[in-house]
């Protein structure tokens, strides 16, 4: 069984991987781990801390693969991510992460590099909860579904829910604490994660399912 260690930005992301990811990937005799970001146990750090973290996986079983799950919210020139300053003037966004994680992937050693799959989630985890209205009415409770009016405009504005901005006030998450009352990521995160169901997931939101395609190739 191949072993992949999805190094992830938070506790949302990690229950993520645990209740979603790994049981479908084991189905394909891929087994899952997914550690935290060592340096504050969650929460981006720059770049060089990362990279340490990911060449220490690489180094310490040499038949594994290594990637990440980190978001571009919160990712800031201070960070110091390879390629900062060229994806930043670069206006598409999905090519914008193209470039990081182009620069992330030639960051690291030579002799590790073909174990290891960059990946950033553009722009926010919780992005990709904005999947299908009808599991917000059939898992949040009516009395804490308090701006259904902006829930129906974000899926009104948005087809890919990958492309929800990310500025502090209408990052993904920014708006489900604001639709949501008592919003708690992590288990709001994994009932809807759930509700919506893996496949939905990946259709509707293309760089997350090209990134789980490429975990599925390292059986090949």
């Amino acid at each position: 069984m191949n072993r992949v260690i999805i190094i992830c930005e938070g506790e949302t992301e990690k229950e993520f991987c645990n209740k979603i990811l790994a049981p479908y990937f084991a189905t394909k005799e891929i087994y899952i781990q997914s550690p935290l970001i060592k340096k504050t146990m969650g929460g981006i750090v720059k770049w060089p801390e990362l990279k340490n973290q990911i060449l220490l996986h690489l180094k310490s079983d040499p038949t594994s693969y290594v990637t990440t799950l980190i978001d571009y919210y919160g990712i800031y020139k201070k960070f110091d991510f390879p390629n900062w300053e060229t994806s930043e003037i670069q206006p598409d966004k999905n090519k914008r992460m193209e470039i990081l994680e182009e620069g992330m992937h030639s960051d690291i050693k030579d002799s590790y590099r073909y174990r290891y799959i960059p990946y950033i989630q553009l722009h926010e985890f919780e992005g990709l909860l904005f999947n299908n209205i009808k599991v917000f009415h059939e898992q949040i409770p009516p009395d804490d579904l308090i701006r259904v009016n902006e829930l129906e405009a974000v899926f009104s504005e948005f087809d890919n829910p990958e492309m929800i901005n990310n500025h502090k006030d209408t990052a993904p998450s920014k708006r489900l604490k604001r639709i949501i009352r008592g919003y708690n990521k992590i288990v709001y995160g994994n009932i809807l994660a759930e509700s919506i169901g893996l496949e939905r997931l990946r259709e509707k939101s293309p760089r997350f399912n090209f990134w789980l395609n490429r975990i599925e190739k390292i059986r090949d």
